[in-house]
């Protein structure tokens, strides 16, 4: 690759999604063209921001907080401070300094790579095609606080955990910044061996809980989808979480993704199997008032063709007479 080439490639050629390209090249040409991966990573490092952020809040919660208890340091605003350190000699700030490094040395060698296991967040392996579908699906966005994946980094997180019964379906995925899974982690106390346990919460005599004698055409580990057997359409699909559970509100966040999921599979495959259908729409009869019938969940996925209503302007504003027409 000659001058010229990476001139004309950094000026025309490079298209950027985000810093690394760059940096990558900056690195490298610094390092006099070769260097090992690790370095690559901690000179993109220090661009992230948000590394900056996750490491300020151990600083200020955990670290800094355990010191100040000690009386070891002082905080002045945003300034942490050693006390007494104006009364300490260069020596005996050179032994002070050997002396954390041996006991960082001693903590690195007995515990190895477990002091970190807090950044690892998933236990195991997660396909990159798994992890990419998960924060396609959330739109880039950490579907707890909502900030985007440019702004903060977004980690893939399993819902119900693997030490906890949770599987690697990806129902069981959710994309979160890491603060938000740090905060998950550190707050939530939810039995989730109680959790596991209501997905398997079926109801004697309910319509939707029985589907030994329903044609499912998709489903996957905590939702499936038939038929409705009066439709509004042809192929008219329900899309049911197999957990009795009476309205929308009560899904849990697992229960709306493997829902969600089975929405654009169910709707993928009729628009495949029929190409008259030429939109969709979607709604759930939530409670008696807004005419639901059966009082388990069920999401409509209503397909549309062209002339199958006189005037279908208004869509669902319709389900209150005179109130589609505006």
């Amino acid at each position: 690759m000659t001058y010229k080439a990476l001139v004309e490639f950094l000026q025309h050629r490079m298209r950027m999604s985000h810093i690394y390209q760059p940096v990558m090249l900056m690195t490298l040409l610094k390092k006099q063209g070769r260097c090992h991966e690790s370095e690559i990573a901690k000179s993109i490092m220090q661009y992230d921001d948000s590394q900056i952020e996750y490491y300020t809040h151990i600083t200020n919660n955990m670290v800094g907080k355990v010191l100040r208890n000690h009386k070891i340091v002082e905080k002045e605003q945003k300034d942490y401070s050693l006390v007494g350190f104006e009364d300490l000699s260069s020596e005996q700030i050179q032994q002070l300094v050997e002396l954390c490094q041996t006991k960082l040395d001693d903590y690195i060698s007995k515990r190895g790579d477990r002091i970190w296991q807090h950044r690892r967040h998933a236990e195991g392996y997660i396909s990159g095609t798994i992890k990419y579908e998960v924060l396609k699906r959330a739109k880039f966005r950490c579907e707890l606080c909502g900030i985007s994946a440019d702004k903060k980094a977004l980690e893939v997180d399993h819902i119900l955990p693997r030490n906890k019964g949770g599987t690697d379906d990806i129902s069981n995925f959710q994309a979160l910044c890491y603060s938000c899974n740090a905060m998950k982690r550190d707050r939530d106390d939810t039995d989730f061996r109680g959790l596991r346990e209501s997905y398997a919460q079926r109801e004697k005599g309910c319509l939707f809980c029985e589907t030994r004698n329903r044609r499912v055409v998709i489903e996957n580990e905590l939702a499936y989808a038939t038929r409705d057997a009066f439709p509004v359409t042809e192929m008219h699909t329900l899309i049911i979480p197999k957990r009795h559970v009476a309205t929308y509100f009560e899904l849990g966040q697992a229960e709306v993704n493997a829902c969600t999921q089975l929405l654009g599979t169910a709707k993928s495959e009729i628009a495949t199997h029929d190409g008259s259908v030429q939109g969709f729409n979607i709604g759930v009869n939530d409670g008696a008032s807004a005419g639901q019938t059966v009082m388990h969940c069920h999401i409509h996925l209503i397909p549309r063709r062209q002339g199958d209503a006189a005037n279908p302007r208004g869509g669902v504003r319709h389900v209150i007479p005179g109130k589609g027409d505006y």
